[in-house]
């Protein structure tokens, strides 16, 4: 059976924590919550705890007082596809493009095309000639054999993954690569002077974050920061489009501007940005944001003392690393896909929540917040790696249900199911009704004092 103290020592094992301190850790309820055998509600329940006692720990630094953590699998697997419950004045927002999905190539095998984003769906309907319409993609896609087109839509800059076998997967070199990772890491990239944590009455008061990422998983890892009193400013790029759900979902507690950093005005900004900042997240393919002058290496000489954050889809090591990839795709290409799908008619089916992306972003948090305690404690700037292939790995590693048991016709909560579990929140997208925080700090109360905003609302600068 699934064990979620087991796989939260998982975590703090890797950030060389004391065992014990899980005692501080109550986490109630099991496996399944949601129709998959896979334990998403495990996973989801140990990085919840993880942050929290990244929380209580900043905490006792700041206090010398302890707190329990606590949450339960239900409440933990649901935020990890929050997303899923975004309502707006009582509707709910869509978020998939059309032609977005799986399809069946020639030779009968399946894969998927991303195309949320305007960019990666002009760049495939060019590559395979379709009009846009799904009737189009469906008959373009069945003219090439899947592996020829994952590679040419890979070398086309556009994102694409075909649906492997476990067995596959764990033949291909970037499996291989993966699995020679951590979890995560957590790695000392500088010598700084001790530097307390900043005067405040919550855990990361005082604490700013520049927060340049997008989607879902960077994003989380900004929003668990805000929950427990971070400054987070969103970086986006100007005139990029962004669903609006996953705007809203990943937006509580931030302010949000538009800067162009590929511009000289917009570099000098972040630099600015960063010298008077803790944290610096980004989720970009490796190289990408290095390329524009801001590495971690960089980022040391700006700010010594900074935590540096990077999220990537597919790491960091291997053949695959600079390949484009959503959680979605890396469910494809690693294998989950073709389980979730075994004995299903019809085309394959992803998992019941982008679980790689929360799990990925949550851990992200617990390691910024983990350093920020290292650099209290001992000095030095911080390199914190996550990805969301290495999570799928260690989902996979965590068990499953077995065919006796199998969890995958259960029902699949809707917002009605989950109601106990939400807020309301007033913004200026309208009446939000979201999940609360999932983690419950004894003396800290988790909660974000901002609103979701539209990525233009502010201006790139910190507030007074």
């Amino acid at each position: 059976m699934p064990n979620c103290y087991a796989a939260l020592d998982d975590i703090l094992s890797l950030a060389r924590l004391d065992p014990l301190s899980r005692d501080q850790v109550q986490i109630s309820g099991t496996d399944p919550v949601l129709p998959t055998n896979l334990f998403i509600g495990t996973a989801g329940a140990a990085v919840v705890s993880a942050t929290g006692l990244a929380v209580a720990n900043l905490w006792e630094l700041r206090t010398g007082r302890k707190q329990t953590v606590s949450t339960d699998v239900r409440r933990s697997g649901m935020a990890m596809r929050s997303d899923r419950f975004i309502h707006r004045d009582g509707e709910k927002i869509g978020g998939w493009d059309p032609v977005s999905g799986i399809y069946k190539a020639k030779d009968g095998r399946w894969l998927q095309l991303h195309c949320n984003y305007p960019h990666h769906r002009a760049r495939t309907m060019e590559l395979i000639g379709a009009e846009e319409t799904r009737k189009s993609f469906t008959a373009k896609v069945a003219e090439w054999d899947a592996f020829e087109l994952e590679n040419a839509i890979t070398e086309a800059a556009s994102i694409c993954g075909v649906v492997r076998s476990p067995e596959e997967w764990a033949a291909h070199p970037q499996s291989a690569a993966v699995d020679e990772l951590p979890l995560f890491e957590i790695i000392k990239i500088g010598e700084a002077d001790p530097e307390p944590l900043p005067e405040g009455d919550r855990p990361l008061s005082g604490i700013r974050a520049v927060d340049v990422t997008r989607v879902i998983a960077g994003p989380i890892c900004g929003r668990t920061l805000a929950e427990h009193g971070a400054d987070v400013l969103r970086i986006s790029r100007p005139g990029f489009p962004c669903a609006d759900a996953l705007v809203i979902d990943t937006g509580f507690g931030k302010l949000a501007a538009e800067l162009d950093i590929g511009s000289a005005g917009g570099k000098d900004t972040l630099r600015d940005l960063v010298k008077s900042a803790d944290v610096f997240s980004q989720g970009y393919r490796p190289g990408t944001i290095a390329a524009k002058g801001f590495a971690p290496e960089a980022l040391v000489e700006l700010r010594p003392g900074i935590v540096c954050v990077s999220l990537c889809a597919f790491s960091h090591a291997g053949p695959w690393s600079h390949k484009r990839g959503f959680d979605s795709i890396v469910q494809c290409c690693s294998g989950l896909v073709h389980e979730q799908s075994e004995g299903h008619d019809g085309p394959p089916i992803h998992l019941p929540a982008q679980c790689l992306d929360y799990v990925t972003g949550y851990l992200g948090a617990f390691g910024a917040m983990e350093a920020l305690r290292r650099r209290a404690t001992e000095g030095g700037s911080w390199l914190v790696r996550v990805s969301l292939v290495q999570t799928a790995h260690w989902l996979k590693r965590l068990g499953r249900f077995g065919i006796s048991e199998d969890a995958r016709g259960i029902p699949d909560p809707a917002l009605t199911d989950v109601m106990d579990l939400t807020m309301e929140t007033e913004s200026s997208f309208g009446t939000i009704r979201h999940l609360a925080p999932a983690i419950t700090m004894s003396e800290t109360p988790s909660r974000w004092v901002r609103p979701p905003v539209p990525l233009t609302t502010n201006a790139p600068a910190w507030p007074a």
